[in-house]
């Protein structure tokens, strides 16, 4: 391991992906961290940060058998910092990688530090295609890990061809800066630019930043203003009024503006808002709805004035009289630039004349095939010249989409004009002056995976430049918005210059990708006035009134320490909420009716305010205090006084709650008379309890509240009997039985009471619940919970669970009424039970993780767990989704065992057979080989069979008989089962084993290599030409004469083609041993794939693609 002084991080450097996350949340999508660092002109550090390169050697990488896996501690700027891993990925097919404060548990209350950083997995065969992703974070008690759960894909790590894992070692960097913590909070955009930003609503920032650039065309927030809309239109059901309802905001409100109803009027759900698209593509998509929904109306054809241009592809003849052209339209131009210094090299490009002759002429009508010049030239462009920079391609060597952060320069002012108009066509309008001014600046900062946008914008076409960057807007200086993203290297001095004098230069990853130009002789008519009365006057009144509402709460909340909040909970609330909302203490106090008053008012007044309510005199009402009590339940605890109701409403709430002053709860005692109407409260002593009495029915099971009593201290349970009788509307002689309720925190606690003993020797006080029932007589085997303990113990620990099969894991099964206390025996016999299964041990459970929505990984081990409850929980979170399947062999005997999947190739036949091998985790691959021998058919009896580990088409592994089954992994290999040739065991001295490989040069991919098909041994002979092999392959593939002529053969070494002659001895290529492996080094059968794939090796041929951008209404 080695530590070193790195690059300190650019300061404007992003998240590389949109998915990032604390691992031990086991998120694979969800919360964001924050994009973007402030402005960094505040986030200046007082000096330079400590930073340094820390290098991770992991050997053994493949064999990894742990979930995740920590790096030792490194110091960072005096903070002690370590990477975890999770080797085979977070529940993600990536890795998952992140930087950990490594002392995090032992740091004091209330830590944070802050520090940007990248982390790298290094390519060892070449060190360009190392995988970088950088991002910030501020670190503290609840996020002390932070960095990317899709960190790069499984597939390509662990790809041995690829460069990522050499001889099984996996090196991984992490370059650390640790910056002062910033406050980016405290900063007003309005107050210090005039501009409000918009919120991220998860990975929304491509569409802030367009819709920013967007609004900041005044001619084209006119043409929003101007559709036409009802006030009976849905802003979430109607893209022009949504967008009208966002620009009114921007233009009106003092702080940062929401796009959830926009995104709404897209149709698009939370999952698509939380996904990165491409901004350019969102452009489009945005900018046709637009056009359409503006069709018949009084701005119909304004998308088309602001960004239509027109160019004219031509084929032009060179010896013949003969021109062929088509004009085109463009809203958006898209600009090369890999090879392009700077924006006119691009359109040099653009229009570069591309010559058809040789193999390539051009038919022309009448006159055959011609030499003759390609090319473009364009007829007009529009006034908003929107330039898409393709920062994005294809890397062939990777496979992979990567991004181009080259240096590439564009100009202030752009003169389409230059050379005498060569890029414009003869049709072209010359007395058009096509002189650009730059407008804004759209930045990508990140990599292919994901990133951050923003935007610099000058919206008057000032000197002035502001940067937008979701709900931040900051003033900046041309340098930042032009030079600054230009992209290229930056070079760095050091930190630490004596620790290693070589200055480090890094990549840029921040830099243009989007560029919008007005036209100097449109300026006028583009950067126009819009105010009010461009706005539909329903609009405005919506928008005010909304405006308004805002104000109120925002006013509400500012004048909050002037108000307290009291709640009255009144017997008709205990009634109506005990048995169906709640079951333990008296009454949820968010549903009973709350009063806001000013705290300097008398006490005496509110009660005024009461009366109006309730319907209660003043005289007739009588006020208790509720108290928290340290078993956690809450209750009733004492009547106000005389004094206390004649303070003011603010001192009583001090008085009541000195914990959390946020609101005055109080119980409103109202005695009723005869004739039901409120009559003055009795008197209350020392010697007086107020009890309040819950009635329980077994039969039913149901539990409700019958009233308040009070009873006298010295008094015993007996005495009352006849009144509870009364009140439940039994018998006046019926035989009850009563409990206390005493809590129900973390446990039910609910005992039986003695009618014989005084109600203070049974230590009962004011506010305390007594529970009772009926005595039950004879049997009780017809109640499930034949008394209130059982029957509180039921509803506290009830849990009705949604079951799904793990194959339709989106799908619920059916539910079932269970206990969070029921063990795992318990849960697993009622699912059988639910399934007709005699066995209940070939049922296997999996938890539900709440994040991804999906099953863990893992499933739950037999006996595992103690309780439901352990099943259900995820981390901080409580699921109520499990997954079953049913096993054919009870769990414990399978848990005993290792399962591989085990494709067998027949010797003669033309067929591939998976079988599914469980054997004991102790045995071997030969034991592997001996069960498969009872269940293949074999050309011969004493046929010898070999286990292949076979990845992307290429054999890497032959296992040795002897090998432990308990590590192989068959997720991301093949294992191929397969017959040795009779040829390979009479093996002479001098005779070679080589691979031998399918491959053909994908034209669409740069003629790079790509294998296909399956793979094999050949034995070659030392002195054997390219023909005799060729006649042997032949025969083994059985390929038709025909057919086999068109093939070519080569030597490969590490993915290079060397074609073979027939006269060539093949042997003689072989002799070299590479590092990298002898699948590096092949016997390569060029042509064409015909064959069907076999669907067994479909997972190692996925690609996955960005979902595309859809708006939906």
């Amino acid at each position: 391991m080695t530590l070193m002084t790195p690059p300190p991080l650019d300061q404007q450097q992003q998240q590389e992906d949109d998915e990032m996350l604390v691992p031990h949340t086991d998120f694979p999508h969800g919360p964001q961290p924050m994009e973007e660092t402030a402005n960094p002109v505040d986030a200046q550090p007082v000096e330079d940060p400590p930073s340094a390169r820390f290098t991770w050697t992991i050997e053994n990488f493949s064999r990894l058998n742990t979930k995740k896996l920590y790096s030792d501690v490194f110091f960072v700027g005096g903070y002690k910092w370590r990477i975890l891993i999770f080797p085979k990925g977070n529940n993600v097919d990536h890795l998952s990688m992140y930087l950990d404060v490594a002392d995090s548990p032992t740091l004091p209350y209330g830590w944070s530090r802050y520090a940007q950083f990248s982390l790298s997995v290094v390519n060892q065969i070449h060190s360009k295609f190392s995988v970088r992703k950088e991002t910030q974070h501020q670190f503290n008690a609840r996020e002390s890990d932070w960095g990317f759960t899709s960190f790069m894909p499984l597939g390509e790590l662990y790809d041995p061809c690829r460069g990522y894992l050499v001889n099984d070692t996996c090196i991984v960097e992490a370059d650390v800066a640790v910056r002062r913590v910033i406050d980016y909070w405290s900063h007003d955009s309005k107050k210090e630019t005039g501009y409000v930003g918009l919120k991220n609503q998860g990975a929304t920032c491509y569409m802030n930043s367009l819709l920013q650039t967007l609004y900041h065309i005044p001619y084209f927030r006119k043409a929003v203003y101007h559709m036409p809309t009802t006030e009976n239109d849905n802003p979430s059901g109607s893209i022009p009024l949504a967008l009208q309802s966002l620009f009114y905001k921007l233009q009106y409100s003092d702080t940062s503006v929401a796009t959830k109803e926009l995104t709404k009027s897209f149709g698009w759900d939370t999952y698509d808002s939380f996904m990165q698209h491409d901004v350019q593509e969102l452009n489009r998509v945005l900018c046709e709805k637009l056009e359409d929904k503006m069709k018949g109306t009084v701005v119909e054809g304004t998308i088309q004035q602001l960004f239509e241009g027109h160019h004219m592809n031509y084929i032009e003849c060179i010896n013949v009289d003969y021109k062929s052209t088509r004009k085109e339209s463009f809203y958006d131009l898209q600009l090369d630039v890999k090879g392009c210094r700077d924006v006119y090299a691009s359109f040099d490009k653009y229009v570069e004349v591309e010559r058809l002759e040789g193999d390539n002429k051009y038919h022309a009508e009448q006159y055959g095939l011609q030499d003759a010049r390609k090319g473009v030239l364009f007829i007009d462009f529009p006034p908003v010249l929107q330039l898409q920079l393709k920062r994005f391609e294809y890397d062939f060597v990777r496979d992979t989409m990567v991004k181009i952060n080259d240096r590439y320069e564009f100009p202030l002012q752009l003169d389409l004009d230059r050379e005498n108009g060569k890029y414009l066509s003869p049709d072209a309008d010359r007395s058009v002056r096509n002189l650009y001014t730059l407008h804004s600046v759209l930045v990508h900062s990140g990599g292919v995976h994901g990133g951050h946008y923003y935007a610099y914008i000058r919206p008057t076409l000032s000197d002035q430049w502001f940067k937008f960057d979701d709900e931040r807007v900051t003033k900046e200086d041309i340098k930042r918005a032009l030079e600054e993203q230009y992209g290229g290297e930056e070079e760095l001095p050091q930190t630490n210059p004596g620790f290693n004098n070589a200055p480090f230069k890094f990549t840029k990853y921040s830099n243009a990708y989007m560029l919008v130009y007005i036209r100097e002789s449109d300026k006028e008519k583009i950067i126009c006035n819009v105010d009010e009365k461009d706005i539909a006057e329903h609009l405005r009144i919506r928008l005010k009134k909304e405006q308004e509402e805002k104000e109120q709460k925002r006013k509400e909340k500012a004048e909050a320490h002037l108000y307290t909040i009291i709640k009255v909970a009144r017997n008709e609330d205990l009634l109506e909420q005990i048995g169906r909302d709640i079951y333990f203490d008296l009454v949820d106090h968010d549903k009973v009716r709350s009063f806001r008053i000013q705290k300097q008012m008398p006490f005496n007044l509110f009660k005024e305010e009461v009366a109006k309510e309730f319907g209660v005199p003043v005289q007739f009402q009588r006020f208790w205090l509720w108290a928290k009590r340290q078993n956690h339940t809450y209750r009733p605890n004492r009547p106000l006084t005389p004094l206390e109701e004649a303070q003011s409403v603010g001192q009583l709430r001090e008085v009541s709650n000195k914990a959390n002053n946020a609101e005055l709860k109080l119980f409103l005692e109202v005695e009723l008379g005869l004739d039901s109407r409120p009559v003055a409260p009795p008197d209350k002593t020392k010697e007086d309890i107020l009890l309040f009495f819950k009635l329980y029915d077994p039969l039913k099971e149901e539990l409700r509240y019958v009233g308040r009593l009070f009873v006298k201290g010295s008094g015993k349970p007996a005495e009352i009997l006849t009144k509870l009788n009364e009140m439940a509307g039994f018998n006046s002689d019926d035989e009850i039985e009563l409990f206390e309720e005493i809590k129900f925190e973390p446990n039910v606690m609910c005992e039986h009471i003695d009618k014989k003993v005084t109600f203070r020797a049974s230590q009962l006080e004011d506010g305390d619940i007594i529970c009772f029932q009926k005595t039950q007589v004879g049997s009780t085997e017809q109640c499930r919970y034949p008394d209130v303990p059982s029957f509180l113990e039921y509803v506290r620990n009830r849990q009705v669970v949604r079951f799904r099969s793990l194959e339709k894991p989106k799908e619920d099964e059916f539910c079932l009424e269970l206990s969070k206390l029921h063990t795992y025996d318990d849960v697993v016999e009622r699912v059988a039970q639910h399934l007709g299964l005699d066995d209940p041990s070939k049922i296997r459970l999996t938890s539900h993780n709440c994040y991804s929505q999906q099953p863990k990984p893992q499933p739950v081990k037999y006996r595992g767990v103690e309780h439901l409850s352990d099943m259900l929980v995820h981390y901080n979170q409580t699921s109520d989704i499990l997954y079953y399947e049913i096993l054919d062999i009870p769990l414990p005997e399978l848990q005993g065992l290792k399962t591989l999947k085990v494709a067998f190739h027949h010797a003669t036949k033309d067929e591939v057979v998976i079988h599914t091998i469980r054997l004991p985790k102790q045995s071997t691959v030969g034991d592997v080989i001996n069960d498969l021998k009872t269940k293949v058919e074999l050309s011969h009896p004493n046929a010898e069979i070999r286990l292949l580990e076979v990845f992307y088409h290429k054999i890497y592994k032959i296992f040795p008989p002897t090998e432990k089954i308990e590590n192989i992994n068959d997720q991301y290999w093949t294992l191929r089962a397969e017959e040795i040739p009779e040829e390979e065991k009479n093996f002479g001295p001098h005779d070679r084993l080589i691979h031998v490989y399918h491959f053909m040069k994908d034209t669409a991919q740069n003629q790079q290599v790509q294998n296909f098909g399956e793979p094999f041994f050949l034995v070659i002979r030392e002195d054997e030409t390219l023909a005799e092999v060729k006649v042997r392959i032949q025969k083994k593939l059985q390929v038709p004469d025909e057919e086999f002529t068109k093939w070519k053969f080569a030597f490969l070494s590490l993915g290079r083609p060397e074609y073979l002659q027939d006269n060539d001895i093949v042997a003689s290529r072989f002799q070299r041993r590479d590092v990298y492996g002898a699948w590096e080094q092949y016997l390569g059968l060029e042509h064409t794939d015909n064959a069907p794939k076999r669907s067994y090796t479909a997972n190692q041929n996925r690609h996955t693609f960005e979902k595309p951008v859809k708006i939906y209404n």
